[in-house]
This record gives C-alpha cells, structure tokens and sequence, in this order.
C-alpha cells in the first residue's frame, strides 16, 4: 500500500484514530507532537531585549524522537495540515512545528496548511480540511509575547527572592497576583474581629403548619443587624414583646409574587472549573484532564469520537446547528411547554471574548449520558453528565416561583414581625439542572408558608432572641479563586488550572477543607512583591496587560513595543530592589514587644521551619520562641489518639532535615517514623496492575512523584507524569 500525500500533524496522539476515521486512512496519516516540540533555552539571555526581544529556542530532549518521527513523516508527502489545538497555543505549536520543519529543509515541494476545529465530529474536520487557512501571525505572537513575559519576570524576580528570602524560590507574572489574592484574603480573616448582634424570632402555629417570623420593626422604628448587640438588651425585647403580644401574633398583610429565574449560560472554562470543584470535588486540573479526554474522542460505539466541544474557551456562543438540534431534543423529551419560544441568547462576560469560539457542549446533544455510561470512567461519565444537563437547561424556560411575604402585627402596629416563602411553581430548566453556589444557602430554596389570611390570629408558640456573630470572609476555594480570577481578568482560560497547581507546587499555598491556606514562605513572598513590585503584582495592571496580549492577538497592537514598555521600568525596579533592600527588611518584621533576655526588639522571622519570634539583636541575643507564644524549647507536640506502632509510646511530631514529621517518642530505641504527607489520592486506576488507584506523594526532596497505592504489591512508579 503506497504512503499516504497528506500528513495531519495534531498535539495529542488520542486524535490519530477519530481524525484517520473521518479522513480515510488511504489518503491521510496523523501523526502527534505531543504538544510543544520546542521552548525557549532555559537559561539567561533566551530572551535578549537588546536585540528586540530575539527569542532563542533549543529541542528538548523528550521532544527530539517526535521531532524526528514527524520529519520522517513529511518525506514524500504533498500536503501538511497543522491542526494543533484551536488557541494561542496551539497556533504557536503550529508555527514552531512549521519554523522547525524549514530549518531541516523538509517541506520542498510540500504544500502547508493551518486547519482548526473546534470539535472533533466528521463534519467539523472534514469542513477544516475543505477550508484551510494560512497560520495566523497575530495569534502566535500574542503568545510569543506573553512566554516572553512570563520568562523575563521569572528569570529576574526569582533570583530576587533566592537572594531576599530564600533559595529555590520563584515567582510567577501570573501567579504572583493570583498568590496575593489569598494572601491578602487570609490577612482579613487574621485581623477580623466577630461582632455579636441578635434577631428575634417567633415561633408560630397554625392548624396546617409550624412556620417562623422574624421581627423587622420595634416599637415603630426598624429592626436592623445591630439594633440588638447583648443578651441584656435581647432579653429585655423579648420580655415586652411576649407582654404585648396576648399569646397571639395578627396577620396585616399577605402579598403574593411571582419571580422568574432563568438558566445559566453554557459553560465556559472558568465556569467549568467553578462547577465541577462546586458539585463533584474535582480540582482545576482534573476538569481540564478528563475534558480533554471527552474532546479528543472516546469510542462509544462505531469509533472513537469526540463528545464535546473544545474547553478552553472564553465564549458563550454555540452553533446554530447545535441550537436546533438542542431545541428539538428538548421538544422530544421534555415538551414543547418547556422549550422557549425564541432560542436563549447569551452574552459573554470577557470583553476580549473570542465569538468564532464555542461553549463548552456535547457534540451531538442526542448522546444521553446514561446511554454511554458503559463506554466512559467514573470521572468521564460525572463530566460529560454535568456539560450534557448544562446545555439542556440553558435552553429551556425558566423557573417560576410563587412567593408569599407576610407581616403580622405584635401588640400593636409598632411592633411587626415578617414571615417569607416561596414554592417553585414551574420547575422550567431546573428539573435538568441547577448551578451551584459558593457559601452561604440558594436565596431561592423552598420554604412554605401556611396558608394565611389578613386579619388572621395566629397562635405564637413563643418569642425567642437567637444570638448571631458576624464571619470572616471564607477563604479562597478552587471555585471562588477562578471566578475571582475571571472578574479580575487574571491570566485566560487556559492558565487558571496552571496557575492553582503552580502555587501548590512551589508550596506558597496549603489546602485545609478544600481551602487555600498561604504558606509561612507564601505569605512572605507576597509581601515582598506586593511592597517592593506593587506594579507588577496590582490585579489592574495584571488585567490590562492581559488586554494588551489580546490586542496583539487581534493586530491592533505590536508584540515587541507591548514588551519594551514592560521590560525598562521592570528591569530598573529589579536592580533598585536588589541594590537598597536587605534581606532582614523582608524576613523579619519588628513587633511591639522586647527581649526578656536583652531588652532589644522582637521581631517575627522566617526560618527554615516557617515563621518565629526572635531576637533582633541576634546573633549577639539567641532568644526564640514559637510565634504562638510557647517556647521554642516545649515539648514536642503530641500525636493524640495514636500510640507507636511498634513500642506503644507516644507518638510525636519532630523536625528533621526534610520537613515535619512524626516519630516515636522513645528514639533513639524505637526508630518508628512516618510521613506527615499523606497521599493524595488521583481517582485514576493503575495502568500497571488494574487494580489500585494512582496516588501523589511528596518526596524527601520536596519533589512530587506518583505510585500505585497498592505498594509494594504493585511497585508502579511515575517521577515525572504528564498528571501534574
């Protein structure tokens, strides 16, 4: 069989099979490059702004064999087709496999063609390859300027914070902002001091039911959060309210609304992230990965196929085609009475929004997630489900609320209690699907109210005060940080999962009850950049150079001025900071109190195990202590409820060279230890035995690696996985 003329070059081989289905293998070959075949040289000067931001680049190692399987690919053929992914990125994997190719003299006499889709259907890939364009310039320098960016900042600043704060740090263009966020919402939460407030409530029967008021006027003046501050004064209003009140509370007033609430719009990265964290405790990172298992093509029967659309997207448009299919799906299944009369119109948040893109959606809307259960893991079928319902609702009437506000009178008309409730009349979209909510209780979630008439009596069980405290701001969860980064306009849809795995990975931040912690070592590098680089770190700036990157994007702005005007004031920051700032000015802040030992200033400190109090007049004066204010010198802290395995002695948390960790309290006798970090577990079955599930641990060199959790049954072992 002779050699195919036309080559298909793709990022992810697990395209090979639905493309060669949709081409024919006769006429067409696919081949991977595994996403980039080459980056910038990772040292000094990959970037020479002297030169005008030339960019020097080198073939990683890993790369080298894909680079020579797809040179020998090329030979002999007539037409290339680069349809690498259908972004900035991909478009400059396009440009480097192309630059690569020319370089190596492997395109004579060989036609070269940019093709995108934005799902992988036989339609859509038969339509690029019909349809083939030129690559797209502006699009690929929009990302050379922003990797330009983010290495001129990392290979400046980080050297920065090795000689300021510690070695082997780094910090980020993106990250650094993202970083702050959490830092500074932590530091609301440290200094926020609850204030104590009450309601009053009543306690009402009726022959039909048991419902609950709540006091809005007292005495003929408004009842607010803080009119009511202690237990005396909550005493002394329920006291005179039970005297006036007769054991009887009188209906005024009985109003009856109807409130709509509609759908939300299709999914979009960001919202993707925010619900699958929200509704199926998926990371960032695990959304992005089994999404892009569903868009590369999954067989379900007849061939592998791609079940949705592309996900990393900023746009809520979706194709007309798609829209009629939907609509009549939903016609079909779930009545013309819940399909409106016109289709759903979204508009998309991000004013840089690129519309020729497509919402996140199931390629055919007619492939029902149970139907395909069979065909799909766990964590693709919670997905596909999830994007597969969102698509349906979004297109389907609203939902209609019957709502019920009712004020009854205590005594006299001074005194006025409120009851509210609502009952969903017409469930519309929302027998399919429901968004989920970040903190607190859906304001829309039912609560019934008997039915009541005006100039009703109603019998009060009792009047009780029920006492409140003010709460902190919740810390950051994987879902609120997107959506704040989204509003902020922090980084694209394509960086938020990068952007959360890299501050875990540099350990800036701690999870604790799936909420972002900053770290010791965090928290002081935020503070560095935010005090030092207040620029570089300021959530507008961050946004607008964001909007600079996609004017580039669009041609109206050029890469190289964006970068001149980032890099003088940068640079000169850079070597202001590095010249006048000393190393205790950032790792130690003085506090109001003196040394018992020699009368000097305390200051908090960092150390090698995160933050202490010492002396500032060390090394003359050697005074420490815990920043809890126990000595540095107690004793150790113990492991409750657990004994040594081996001896039976306490258990306890010790300090070694590596970090915390937890030993017995009878070394050096007994030499029984064990990790304080625990393996996280992935979801994803062993590819080795079957049969255990793929954990991530951390090393003794702070590195992470991932094991079969079966060990030393299965001895799998992955150092460094395309999972992280």
């Amino acid at each position: 069989m002779s050699k195919p003329k036309n080559l298909v070059i793709v990022e992810s081989p697990a395209k090979r099979v639905p493309l060669l289905k949709y081409l024919g293998k006769k006429d067409f070959d696919v081949i991977a490059s595994y996403g980039h075949m080459r980056d910038l040289i990772p040292k000094t000067g990959a970037v020479d702004p002297d030169d005008d931001f030339a960019m020097k680049y080198e073939v990683p190692e890993k790369s080298m064999k894909n680079l020579n399987a797809i040179c020998k690919a090329v030979s002999g053929i007539e037409n290339l087709y680069l349809a690498t992914d259908p972004d900035r990125e991909g478009e400059a994997i396009s440009w480097h496999i192309l630059q690569l190719l020319q370089e190596k003299n492997k395109l004579k006499n060989v036609a070269v063609y940019r093709i995108a889709f934005n799902e992988i259907t036989k339609t859509a890939v038969q339509a690029a390859v019909a349809e083939p364009r030129d690559i797209n310039m502006n699009l690929v320098y929009a990302q050379l300027a922003r990797r330009g960016l983010d290495y001129l900042v990392g290979f400046n600043l980080s050297p920065l914070l090795w000689k300021k704060i510690r070695r082997g740090l780094s910090a980020g263009r993106v990250q650094s902002p993202a970083l702050r966020l959490i830092v500074e919402r932590q530091a609301e939460i440290d200094k926020f001091i609850p204030k104590e407030y009450w309601s009053i409530e009543a306690d009402l029967q009726t022959v039909a039911k048991k419902f609950v008021a709540k006091l809005v006027e007292y005495n003929g003046k408004k009842f607010e959060q803080f009119t009511v501050t202690s237990t005396e004064q909550a005493t002394e209003v329920e006291t005179e309210l039970n005297s006036v009140s007769n054991g009887i509370l009188l209906v005024k007033l009985v109003k009856k609304t109807k409130r709509k609430r509609n759908p939300a719009a299709p999914f979009i990265t960001s919202t993707i992230q925010q619900e699958a964290a929200r509704k199926l405790g998926f990371s960032a990172q695990r959304t992005m990965r089994v999404a892009q298992q569903l868009y590369e093509g999954i067989d379900v029967g007849g061939g592998a196929d791609g079940l949705i659309t592309y996900m990393r997207t900023d746009s809520v448009h979706m194709a007309n085609e798609a829209l009629a299919d939907i609509r009549s799906f939903i016609a079909e299944r779930y009545g013309d009475e819940n399909l409106p009369e016109q289709v759903r119109v979204f508009k998309s948040k991000s004013k840089n929004a690129q519309e020729a893109h497509e919402a996140i959606r199931p390629t055919s809307i007619r492939r029902v997630p149970t139907d395909i259960k069979q065909s799909l893991s766990q964590d693709q079928y919670k997905l596909y489900n999830l994007i597969w319902k969102r698509t349906i609702a979004c297109q389907m009437i609203h939902a209609t609320y019957n709502g019920v506000s009712a004020t009854l009178l205590c005594g006299s008309d001074k005194n006025k209690f409120r009851a509210t409730g609502s009952t969903l009349a017409i469930p519309g979209f929302m027998q399919v699907y429901q968004e989920g909510i970040d903190d607190g209780s859906d304001p829309d979630a039912e609560k019934l109210l008997p039915e009541l008439i005006e100039g009703q009596e109603i019998p009060l069980e009792k009047i009780r005060p029920e006492q409140h405290f003010t709460e902190p701001p919740p810390k950051f969860s994987e879902a609120s940080l997107v959506k704040t980064l989204e509003e902020y306009g922090i980084g694209r849809p394509s960086t938020y999962a990068s952007i959360i795995s890299t501050l875990r990975n540099r350990e800036y931040v701690d999870i604790e009850n799936k909420r972002f912690v900053p770290t010791d070592v965090g928290e002081v590098v935020s503070n560095f950049l935010t005090k030092y680089f207040a620029t570089y770190v300021d959530y507008d700036f961050t946004s607008n150079l964001e909007d600079s990157l996609d004017a580039v994007a669009h041609g109206k702005q050029k890469w190289q001025a964006l970068m001149h005007d980032f890099w003088k004031p940068f640079i000169e920051q850079v070597q202001l900071i590095g010249d006048t700032v000393q190393r205790k000015d950032v790792t130690q802040e003085q506090i109001d109190e003196k040394c018992p030992t020699c009368s000097a200033p305390l200051a908090t400190r960092l150390g090698k195990r995160g933050k202490f109090v010492g002396c500032t007049a060390y090394p003359e004066c050697d005074y420490t202590r815990n920043v809890d204010g126990s000595d540095a010198g107690n004793e150790p802290e113990v492991v409750e409820g657990r004994s040594c395995p081996k001896c039976g002695s306490e258990l306890i948390i010790r300090f070694g060279k590596y970090g915390k960790f937890i030993g017995c309290s009878s070394y050096p006798k007994c030499k029984f230890i064990e990790s304080l970090n625990k393996p996280e577990d992935t979801n994803i079955t062993c590819p080795s035995c079957k049969k255990g599930s793929i954990v991530k641990k951390k090393s003794r060199y702070n590195t992470f690696f991932y094991s079969c959790n079966k060990y030393p049954d299965c001895r799998y072992l992955l150092k460094y996985p395309p999972l992280d």
